[in-house]
């Protein structure tokens, strides 16, 4: 569980997060959603330490992360799994070597050890047989998805997931909302997706996290986010033809 509280942060004055609280239950989806510009990549790169912020606190597990010792947050990094948007994956290495980095780094397993995980998390996302593959071999679907194995490889209790959708046709876009639904039930993991995609917003946030011009606006679940009366919602759920359709209902 992540419990955070009053982040704030500013850039040159401007107030790109004011006072934003929170509470992402392990075992639960947790959608960041809102308007470019809103917030919410800050969000996140606040509670992965990448930013400071101005002020605020998180806790993971009831361990203080921005301001403990570097012992602390060693120990919290190590629990984290991070899909970027795109996938990230270097260039230079084959898929094998993307998805064991995180052991490389973090870990001082031995080398099969590594290749016997690195093979678990492939098989699991759905990837077999392409170890020595090249990232520019692979459909955007296919690095999407060895991104997530790399993400899980660590067996991180936090997962976070930028835009996981993005670039990807509908049917791909539900299988890769599928696994990360799968992983997150299986293993309990607190499970943190920053998404502009409406079908996972209906159908995969456990807990949503509406943020607007850098506060929190609402939160709600998906079974109930289409009955909100929040016009700043709706105005993000709701454009063009389908803004005509929600106001003739009312």
């Amino acid at each position: 569980m992540i419990v955070f509280d009053n982040i704030s942060k500013s850039f040159n004055d401007k107030i790109v997060l004011d006072g934003v609280s929170g509470v992402f239950k392990a075992g639960e989806i947790s959608l960041v959603i809102g308007a470019s510009g809103g917030g919410k990549s800050l969000l996140i790169k606040c509670l992965l330490g990448l930013v400071m912020p101005d002020q605020g606190s998180s806790f993971f597990n009831d361990r203080d992360f921005l301001y403990s010792d570097k012992l602390v947050q060693t120990e919290i990094k190590k629990e984290m799994g991070m899909l970027f948007q795109g996938g990230a994956l270097f260039d230079s290495k084959n898929i094998e070597e993307n998805v064991q980095f995180p052991l490389d780094v973090l870990t001082n397993m031995s080398l099969p050890e590594k290749k016997d995980r690195v093979n678990q998390c492939l098989q699991q996302v759905g990837l077999r047989d392409i170890n020595k593959k090249m990232p520019n071999e692979l459909s955007g679907g296919m690095k999407k998805r060895a991104g997530i194995a790399r993400a899980i490889v660590n067996h991180p209790k936090y997962l976070f997931c930028d835009e996981p959708n993005s670039g990807l046709d509908p049917k791909t876009a539900l299988k890769m909302d599928e696994l990360i639904a799968e992983l997150t039930y299986a293993y309990q993991t607190t499970t943190v997706v920053i998404t502009h995609d409406m079908n996972t917003i209906l159908s995969l946030g456990d807990f949503i996290l509406f943020l607007c011009k850098g506060k929190k606006c609402y939160e709600t679940s998906s079974k109930d986010i289409l009955g909100v009366d929040l016009e700043e919602l709706n105005d993000f759920l709701f454009v063009g033809k389908f803004k005509e359709l929600l106001y003739k209902k009312k």
